[in-house]
């Protein structure tokens, strides 16, 4: 009897054993803990107040695989309150994570909270930011490079490495005067510089007869930047996790809170090159460099810059149409990208968004069809889960301009699951708008000057423009994406100029479904944080 039933048990200790081994073979759990800290930098030159992640800035680099479950703890030592959000990623049915006011209490001085999100189907360069006051004036930003699981090809050579170059305009005064000077309704001034990495000069070293990938995110609060490499040319293979038509550019355009991936080849003599990020569409050029380094060089970069764009807005659209999809390869997953046919799905609803500057109260806001967000104590996303009234109301912003006068609320827009909807921005403002969306990726299929009417879907493609989660306006001009709804929650729309986003242009799409169900949406986080009128409710 004894042996009977020994060996039953032998087989599920060496199953269990296997098993274990098998997990930690391929396990797709990363864990991090970021202590958030302020100190002393001179990124411009004079001393000042930065955003420090693990004594880090920029803070460190998220470097994850297709699928990947991160679980990442975030400690602040801040003074104030502080959250961060993941810039173009998706949060799949998981709005909790989104790291924004209208879903997540701020973390307190001296506490933590432990976020949980995974890299569902998403390949790509993506980055992160500190989503709360003006902290993002002071750092606490850094890359996510999402990298394709072993199995699925890419559409290129692997390259020799690559490098991650975080890029935005900067300014020398605290965040926190920054802040007082919104609050006060003026408009914060021009930047004192531009920053590569928040250093004011930095090198990338690689080897001659070499291909690497440069991934170049705009992080920066209020200027598009325009991109290039002295005596090198760069073949774009990556746009916000959408493989493109590999076409090569001498200089890129690059709008706030957007993405790019490029590969250049180290094929010129052998010294060092000049890298250089200027802003666009700005009186004042502001202009920052870095050096391309071959390692068997010996000479300095030399030589006058190489020069931008002469041409404005319409250089840089007709350069953004360029931008094409990629129908044959894959993304994530192993179909090609083009098999989802976006251009013959018939929408249900067309949204127009139009932004403004009204002064309000004799204060300087920013708007959005009128309605000037505010943000309420208590997270929209909570209020919603604990039918906890008196804080939103989902007809507080409407789907088209109105034209009356603007006034304040804390807007929300509900839309259904599982809708497909074209959203037209209209810009009638004379400066340039970037406007991103929480937990989405969208189909950008026109660009156009002047007013947005109904028979310019006939300039739409409807075959292989991108997919990307953050979308360039022009002054004076619309642009025009379709989105398909397939991801529930309360997912932020906003300007991601952060003086717009910071005095209102901005609201919440509630994407909604009356039936409950872990399908469309994760039950709320057993470690949540509670905040407002959410105090003494519990998971």
């Amino acid at each position: 009897m004894a042996r009977t039933l020994l060996l039953p048990l032998l087989v599920c200790v060496v199953l269990a054993a296997l098993s274990v081994a098998l997990v930690k073979a391929d396990d797709p759990y990363r864990f991090y803990t970021w202590t958030v800290t302020s100190g002393t930098l001179s990124p411009l030159g004079v001393p000042q107040e930065v955003i420090l992640i693990n004594g880090q800035f920029p803070g460190p680099r998220l470097d994850v695989v297709t699928n990947d479950n991160i679980i990442l703890n975030v400690i602040n030592k801040l003074d104030q309150p502080f959250l961060l959000t993941w810039n173009g990623i998706k949060q799949r049915k998981n709005s909790w994570q989104d790291g924004v006011l209208g879903t997540n209490c701020p973390i307190p001085p001296n506490s933590n909270y432990t976020y949980k999100f995974q890299t569902k189907d998403q390949i790509g360069s993506y980055f992160y930011f500190p989503s709360t006051l003006m902290h993002r004036a002071a750092g606490g930003y850094g890359g996510i490079n999402i990298y394709q699981r072993p199995r699925i090809p890419i559409p290129y050579p692997i390259q020799d490495g690559d490098f991650t170059l975080l890029i935005g305009d900067w300014f020398k005064t605290n965040h926190k005067i920054l802040r007082q000077t919104l609050d006060s309704g003026k408009s914060l001034p021009f930047p004192d510089g531009v920053l590569i990495n928040g250093q004011g000069h930095t090198t990338f070293n690689g080897d001659q007869g070499k291909t690497y990938m440069f991934r170049i995110s705009n992080v920066g609060l209020s200027t598009s930047f325009n991109f290039r490499i002295q005596g090198h040319t760069m073949k774009l293979v990556e746009v916000e996790g959408s493989h493109t038509i590999q076409n090569i550019y001498d200089s890129l355009d690059v709008h706030v809170g957007q993405s790019v991936s490029v590969l250049v080849t180290f094929n010129q003599p052998p010294k060092d090159y000049y890298i250089v990020a200027s802003t666009r569409f700005t009186k004042n050029v502001l202009t920052a460099t870095a050096v391309l380094h071959y390692t068997n060089s010996h000479s300095p970069a030399s030589g006058p810059l190489p020069t931008g764009p002469t041409y404005e807005i319409h250089w840089s659209m007709k350069q953004a149409r360029t931008f094409r999809w990629n129908l044959t390869a894959n993304a994530a997953r192993p179909n090609p990208q083009g098999s989802f046919h976006y251009g013959k799905i018939n929408t249900t609803r067309t949204i127009v968004l139009a932004n403004s500057a009204p002064l309000i109260n004799g204060k300087l806001r920013y708007a959005v069809n009128g309605i000037s967000y505010v943000n309420s104590d208590t997270p929209l996303k909570l209020a919603d889960y604990f039918n906890i009234p008196g804080i939103f109301s989902v007809n507080s912003i409407q789907s088209v301009p109105s034209g009356g006068a603007s006034s304040v609320a804390t807007s929300v827009m509900q839309v259904n699951l599982h809708e497909y909807i074209e959203v037209v921005f209209q810009n009638n403002e004379k400066t340039m708008q970037s406007w991103h969306l929480d937990g989405y990726d969208f189909w950008v299929v026109g660009y156009g000057s002047g007013q947005w009417a109904a028979e310019k879907r006939r300039t739409y493609n409807l075959a292989d423009t991108l997919t990307r989660h953050t979308a360039q306006v022009y002054p004076q001009s619309w642009t025009a994406i379709l989105v398909s709804l397939d991801n529930q929650g309360m997912w932020n729309m906003r300007s991601a100029i952060w003086e717009r986003q910071y005095l209102g242009q901005q609201f919440y799409l509630k994407v909604w479904n009356a039936v409950h169900s872990l399908a469309n949406e994760y039950d709320i986080p057993s470690n949540i944080l509670v905040c407002g009128k959410a105090v003494g409710h519990h998971p």
